[in-house]
Protein backbone atom coordinates (compact mmCIF):
# COMPACT_ATOMS: atom_id res chain seq x y z
CA UNK A 1 0.00 0.00 0.00
CA UNK A 2 2.56 2.20 0.68
CA UNK A 3 4.32 1.35 -2.38
CA UNK A 4 1.35 2.49 -4.10
CA UNK A 5 0.64 5.66 -2.30
CA UNK A 6 4.77 6.75 -3.13
CA UNK A 7 4.06 5.97 -6.43
CA UNK A 8 0.82 8.03 -7.07
CA UNK A 9 2.19 10.95 -4.61
CA UNK A 10 5.54 11.33 -6.68
CA UNK A 11 6.14 14.05 -9.06
CA UNK A 12 7.02 11.75 -12.08
CA UNK A 13 3.53 10.24 -11.52
CA UNK A 14 2.08 13.47 -11.57
CA UNK A 15 3.67 14.71 -14.61
CA UNK A 16 3.15 11.54 -16.78
CA UNK A 17 -0.47 12.11 -16.54
CA UNK A 18 -0.34 15.69 -17.53
CA UNK A 19 1.36 14.38 -20.37
CA UNK A 20 -1.27 12.18 -20.88
CA UNK A 21 -3.79 14.89 -20.31
CA UNK A 22 -2.49 17.14 -22.81
CA UNK A 23 -1.90 14.13 -25.68
CA UNK A 24 -5.53 13.57 -25.11
CA UNK A 25 -6.59 17.11 -25.51
CA UNK A 26 -4.51 17.16 -28.49
CA UNK A 27 -5.69 14.10 -29.54
CA UNK A 28 -9.69 15.15 -29.30
CA UNK A 29 -8.84 17.86 -31.64
CA UNK A 30 -7.55 15.84 -34.44
CA UNK A 31 -10.90 13.57 -34.26
CA UNK A 32 -12.25 16.81 -35.50
CA UNK A 33 -10.70 16.92 -38.82
CA UNK A 34 -11.97 14.31 -41.49
CA UNK A 35 -9.24 14.21 -43.39
CA UNK A 36 -7.38 13.42 -40.36
CA UNK A 37 -9.75 10.46 -39.06
CA UNK A 38 -9.86 9.30 -42.60
CA UNK A 39 -6.12 8.51 -42.29
CA UNK A 40 -5.42 7.76 -38.85
CA UNK A 41 -9.19 7.05 -37.43
CA UNK A 42 -8.19 3.80 -35.78
CA UNK A 43 -4.74 4.95 -34.64
CA UNK A 44 -6.73 8.19 -32.86
CA UNK A 45 -9.70 6.22 -31.40
CA UNK A 46 -6.84 3.77 -29.93
CA UNK A 47 -4.92 6.41 -28.37
CA UNK A 48 -8.12 7.96 -27.00
CA UNK A 49 -8.88 4.62 -25.39
CA UNK A 50 -5.98 4.34 -24.11
CA UNK A 51 -5.67 7.66 -22.03
CA UNK A 52 -8.85 6.66 -21.01
CA UNK A 53 -7.75 3.10 -19.44
CA UNK A 54 -4.72 5.36 -17.80
CA UNK A 55 -7.17 7.71 -16.08
CA UNK A 56 -9.26 4.83 -15.10
CA UNK A 57 -6.61 3.20 -13.58
CA UNK A 58 -5.43 6.78 -11.99
CA UNK A 59 -8.36 7.08 -10.09
CA UNK A 60 -8.48 3.39 -8.97
CA UNK A 61 -4.94 3.45 -7.42
CA UNK A 62 -6.27 6.28 -5.64
CA UNK A 63 -9.45 5.17 -4.20
CA UNK A 64 -7.22 1.93 -3.31
CA UNK A 65 -4.87 3.83 -1.39
CA UNK A 66 -7.04 6.87 0.53
CA UNK A 67 -10.12 5.02 0.26
CA UNK A 68 -13.30 7.01 1.72
CA UNK A 69 -10.84 10.27 2.31
CA UNK A 70 -10.32 10.23 -1.29
CA UNK A 71 -13.75 11.97 -1.70
CA UNK A 72 -12.77 14.83 0.91
CA UNK A 73 -10.60 16.84 -1.49
CA UNK A 74 -13.12 18.33 -4.02
CA UNK A 75 -10.11 18.11 -6.97
CA UNK A 76 -10.55 14.48 -6.16
CA UNK A 77 -14.29 14.74 -7.32
CA UNK A 78 -14.08 16.85 -9.88
CA UNK A 79 -11.14 14.31 -11.21
CA UNK A 80 -13.68 11.26 -10.84
CA UNK A 81 -16.48 13.07 -12.03
CA UNK A 82 -14.87 14.33 -15.37
CA UNK A 83 -13.34 10.65 -16.04
CA UNK A 84 -16.72 9.00 -15.24
CA UNK A 85 -18.25 11.35 -17.78
CA UNK A 86 -15.98 9.39 -20.67
CA UNK A 87 -17.46 6.31 -19.51
CA UNK A 88 -20.91 7.34 -20.28
CA UNK A 89 -21.90 5.53 -23.78
CA UNK A 90 -22.15 8.07 -26.83
CA UNK A 91 -23.96 6.07 -29.39
CA UNK A 92 -27.20 6.93 -30.59
CA UNK A 93 -29.30 10.06 -29.22
CA UNK A 94 -26.28 10.42 -26.62
CA UNK A 95 -23.74 11.49 -29.89
CA UNK A 96 -23.71 14.48 -28.87
CA UNK A 97 -22.05 13.50 -25.53
CA UNK A 98 -19.12 12.51 -27.61
CA UNK A 99 -18.68 16.58 -27.67
CA UNK A 100 -18.01 16.90 -23.83
CA UNK A 101 -14.92 14.35 -24.11
CA UNK A 102 -12.84 17.69 -24.21
CA UNK A 103 -13.98 18.27 -20.83
CA UNK A 104 -10.86 15.81 -19.86
CA UNK A 105 -8.77 18.65 -20.57
CA UNK A 106 -9.45 20.38 -17.24
CA UNK A 107 -8.12 17.86 -15.47
CA UNK A 108 -4.86 19.88 -15.96
CA UNK A 109 -6.21 22.16 -14.04
CA UNK A 110 -6.54 19.86 -10.43
CA UNK A 111 -3.17 18.34 -11.87
CA UNK A 112 -0.72 22.08 -11.61
CA UNK A 113 -0.96 23.16 -8.01
CA UNK A 114 -0.97 26.57 -9.95
CA UNK A 115 -3.73 26.67 -11.82
CA UNK A 116 -5.80 25.08 -8.67
CA UNK A 117 -4.85 28.78 -6.88
CA UNK A 118 -5.65 30.22 -9.50
CA UNK A 119 -9.43 28.67 -9.75
CA UNK A 120 -9.94 28.27 -5.72
CA UNK A 121 -8.77 32.51 -5.75
CA UNK A 122 -11.89 33.10 -7.92
CA UNK A 123 -14.05 30.41 -5.92
CA UNK A 124 -13.41 32.77 -3.11
CA UNK A 125 -13.61 36.16 -4.93
CA UNK A 126 -17.42 35.03 -5.68
CA UNK A 127 -19.25 36.15 -2.71
CA UNK A 128 -17.62 39.44 -3.14
CA UNK A 129 -18.09 39.43 -6.56
CA UNK A 130 -22.45 39.79 -5.48
CA UNK A 131 -21.82 43.30 -4.29
CA UNK A 132 -20.30 44.64 -7.51
CA UNK A 133 -22.59 42.35 -9.97
CA UNK A 134 -25.42 44.41 -8.30
CA UNK A 135 -23.97 47.56 -8.55
CA UNK A 136 -23.31 46.86 -12.16
CA UNK A 137 -27.13 45.65 -12.48
CA UNK A 138 -27.81 48.92 -11.45
CA UNK A 139 -26.15 50.77 -13.34
CA UNK A 140 -27.04 49.22 -16.27
CA UNK A 141 -30.98 49.04 -15.49
CA UNK A 142 -30.66 52.79 -15.35
CA UNK A 143 -28.67 53.37 -18.29
CA UNK A 144 -30.94 51.00 -20.42
CA UNK A 145 -34.23 53.19 -19.06
CA UNK A 146 -32.34 56.48 -20.13
CA UNK A 147 -30.94 55.30 -23.15
CA UNK A 148 -34.77 53.48 -24.23
CA UNK A 149 -36.33 57.15 -23.55
CA UNK A 150 -33.84 59.49 -25.21
CA UNK A 151 -32.52 57.35 -28.03
CA UNK A 152 -35.42 54.39 -28.95
CA UNK A 153 -37.49 56.67 -31.13
CA UNK A 154 -34.55 57.50 -33.55
CA UNK A 155 -32.46 54.05 -32.94
CA UNK A 156 -35.39 51.48 -32.16
CA UNK A 157 -32.75 48.73 -33.73
CA UNK A 158 -30.48 49.33 -30.42
CA UNK A 159 -32.63 50.88 -27.91
CA UNK A 160 -36.45 49.97 -28.82
CA UNK A 161 -36.98 48.26 -25.91
CA UNK A 162 -35.39 47.67 -22.59
CA UNK A 163 -33.97 44.20 -23.88
CA UNK A 164 -32.66 45.86 -26.52
CA UNK A 165 -31.01 48.65 -24.67
CA UNK A 166 -28.98 46.17 -22.49
CA UNK A 167 -27.92 44.28 -25.00
CA UNK A 168 -26.43 47.48 -26.94
CA UNK A 169 -24.82 48.52 -23.47
CA UNK A 170 -23.17 45.36 -23.04
CA UNK A 171 -21.29 45.87 -26.40
CA UNK A 172 -20.59 49.30 -25.44
CA UNK A 173 -18.99 48.07 -22.12
CA UNK A 174 -17.10 45.56 -24.05
CA UNK A 175 -15.86 48.38 -26.38
CA UNK A 176 -17.23 46.14 -29.18
CA UNK A 177 -16.97 48.66 -32.27
CA UNK A 178 -19.18 51.30 -29.54
CA UNK A 179 -17.49 54.19 -31.08
CA UNK A 180 -17.86 53.62 -34.90
CA UNK A 181 -20.68 51.37 -34.60
CA UNK A 182 -23.14 52.97 -32.23
CA UNK A 183 -22.22 55.75 -30.63
CA UNK A 184 -20.97 58.39 -33.73
CA UNK A 185 -24.29 57.32 -35.99
CA UNK A 186 -26.66 58.48 -32.77
CA UNK A 187 -24.12 61.82 -32.62
CA UNK A 188 -25.12 62.56 -35.95
CA UNK A 189 -29.05 63.10 -35.14
CA UNK A 190 -28.32 63.77 -30.86
CA UNK A 191 -25.10 65.41 -31.33
CA UNK A 192 -24.71 65.34 -27.08
CA UNK A 193 -25.12 62.14 -27.03
CA UNK A 194 -21.33 61.43 -25.89
CA UNK A 195 -22.12 62.98 -22.43
CA UNK A 196 -24.11 59.92 -21.77
CA UNK A 197 -21.93 57.09 -23.57
CA UNK A 198 -18.40 58.73 -22.29
CA UNK A 199 -19.17 58.29 -18.66
CA UNK A 200 -21.29 55.37 -18.93
CA UNK A 201 -17.97 53.32 -20.92
CA UNK A 202 -15.68 55.07 -18.11
CA UNK A 203 -17.84 53.62 -15.39
CA UNK A 204 -18.46 50.31 -16.39
CA UNK A 205 -15.53 49.62 -18.36
CA UNK A 206 -13.26 51.35 -16.00
CA UNK A 207 -13.97 51.08 -12.77
CA UNK A 208 -16.57 48.51 -12.24
CA UNK A 209 -14.64 46.04 -14.14
CA UNK A 210 -11.33 46.76 -12.22
CA UNK A 211 -13.36 46.07 -9.26
CA UNK A 212 -13.72 42.74 -10.13
CA UNK A 213 -9.84 42.15 -11.13
CA UNK A 214 -9.18 44.02 -7.99
CA UNK A 215 -11.51 41.67 -5.54
CA UNK A 216 -10.04 38.46 -7.61
CA UNK A 217 -6.83 39.55 -7.31
CA UNK A 218 -6.92 39.78 -3.39
CA UNK A 219 -9.11 36.60 -2.76
CA UNK A 220 -5.85 34.91 -4.66
CA UNK A 221 -3.76 36.62 -2.28
CA UNK A 222 -5.71 35.35 0.94
CA UNK A 223 -5.48 31.79 -0.95
CA UNK A 224 -1.64 31.87 -1.00
CA UNK A 225 -1.32 33.48 2.32
CA UNK A 226 -3.99 30.79 4.15
CA UNK A 227 -1.75 28.14 2.53
CA UNK A 228 1.63 29.47 3.85
CA UNK A 229 0.12 29.85 7.28
CA UNK A 230 -1.20 26.57 6.95
CA UNK A 231 2.29 24.89 6.00
CA UNK A 232 3.98 27.27 8.51
CA UNK A 233 1.49 25.17 11.27
CA UNK A 234 2.71 22.08 9.67
CA UNK A 235 6.27 22.69 10.34
CA UNK A 236 5.81 24.70 13.61
CA UNK A 237 3.93 21.33 15.20
CA UNK A 238 6.81 18.89 13.45
CA UNK A 239 9.28 21.19 15.26
CA UNK A 240 7.39 20.74 18.68
CA UNK A 241 7.01 17.19 18.17
CA UNK A 242 11.00 16.89 18.16
CA UNK A 243 11.63 18.87 20.90
CA UNK A 244 9.13 16.34 22.90
CA UNK A 245 11.10 13.83 21.53
CA UNK A 246 14.31 14.83 22.34
CA UNK A 247 13.20 16.23 25.94
CA UNK A 248 11.88 12.62 26.13
CA UNK A 249 15.19 11.26 25.65
CA UNK A 250 17.20 13.36 27.38
CA UNK A 251 14.82 12.86 30.99
CA UNK A 252 15.18 8.82 29.71
CA UNK A 253 19.33 9.85 30.10
CA UNK A 254 19.25 11.17 33.43
CA UNK A 255 16.68 8.58 34.83
CA UNK A 256 19.74 5.99 33.52
CA UNK A 257 22.37 8.00 35.09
Amino acid sequence: MEKIRALIESSRFQNAIMVVIVLNAIIIGMETSPGLMARYGEILVALDRIAIVIFIVEIALKLIVYRLSFFKNGWNIFDFVIVGAALLPTGGSLSVLRALRILRALRLISAMPKMRKVVQGLFAAIPSMGTVIVLLGLVFYIAAVMATKMFGSEFPQWFGTIGASLYSLFQIMTLESWSMGIVRPIMEVYSWAWVFFVPFVLVTSFVVLNLFIAIIVNAMHEETDEEQAAQRDEILHEIRGLRREVADMREGQVERK
